[in-house]
């Protein structure tokens, strides 16, 4: 029964102190998410003028000769932005297992999970600069047009609310003809529509690029808040529990030993 007693003491002090490293974590998580939702929403924005500029050139007839729309090579790459830690419930399982139905896709992982789970130099998503979504995305317009792939597409989680995230596969590249009419005026690019959009190509997937990754680290923070509330929760049950089981062994224990206290003092 001491045997008992002990064991119970220690798994509870174990449990409460993993309860504390849950909160401290939880805490951690809440503090970052104003930050990362607010820079995540002003990608969003940035991306999405740059869309509306690309999908008004794509729809012109003179940019359906543009190499963008007209891919030299075949297979498929695929940029995967993942976590830089775990504990985050199921956020790096999922974008992994999204990426695994690319089986024979080429991999440029962003986020230290993803480059060591595709053997890559890690790249940090919580600190990524637009420089180097900049350099990035530049370098995959040129492998484009020499055409080194045929494909390329963007897998990031996807920010719906601080309770759900889902990972989301874009495809960035050759753009896709905009068959949609739009009411107005249509505006005039100098020098011509085609020369346009081959400059604003490459700035509109460092646009796209920077706000997935943007908007992914602020889907792991809100992931990594619920998931360590989710086990503080279940610690603090796991302690009633095990604190009730203590009392009780406690209370058998002592009962015992009156038991026997008053067994022998009859003797």
């Amino acid at each position: 029964m001491g045997a008992d007693i002990k064991s119970l003491r220690s798994r509870i002090r174990s449990v409460d102190s993993t309860l504390h490293l849950t909160k401290a974590m939880g805490l951690v998580a809440a503090s970052k998410i104003r930050r990362a939702t607010r820079t995540m929403n002003q990608s969003r924005e940035y991306a999405s003028a740059m869309e509306d500029v690309v999908s008004v050139l794509s729809s012109s007839p003179e940019c359906e000769r543009t190499p963008y729309m007209q891919p030299a090579g075949t297979g498929t790459r695929l940029i995967v932005i993942a976590g830089d830690r775990g504990l985050a419930g199921g956020y790096n399982a999922n974008v992994f297992r999204l990426a695994a139905t690319e089986p024979d896709a080429e991999i440029v992982p962003i986020g230290k999970r993803a480059c060591e789970r595709w053997g890559k130099p890690v790249v940090s998503s919580e600190k990524y600069p637009a420089a180097e979504a900049k350099k990035l995305a530049d370098e995959q317009c040129r492998d484009f047009l020499d055409g080194k792939f045929g494909r390329l597409g963007i897998l990031y989680t996807r920010y719906k609310s601080m309770m759900s995230q889902e990972a989301t596969l874009i495809w960035v590249l050759p753009l896709e003809k905009n068959e949609e009419k739009k009411e107005g005026a249509a505006p005039v690019f100098e020098p011509d529509e085609q020369s346009v959009l081959n400059a604003a190509v490459p700035t509109y997937v460092s646009g796209l690029l920077a706000a997935c990754v943007r908007e992914s680290y602020a889907c792991e923070v809100a992931a990594r808040r619920m998931a360590m509330d989710s086990a503080g929760k279940n610690a603090q049950e796991m302690i009633d529990n095990l604190q009730l089981q203590y009392n009780r062994a406690r209370q058998n224990s002592i009962t015992q030993e009156i038991t026997e206290i008053v067994a022998g003092s009859g003797l």
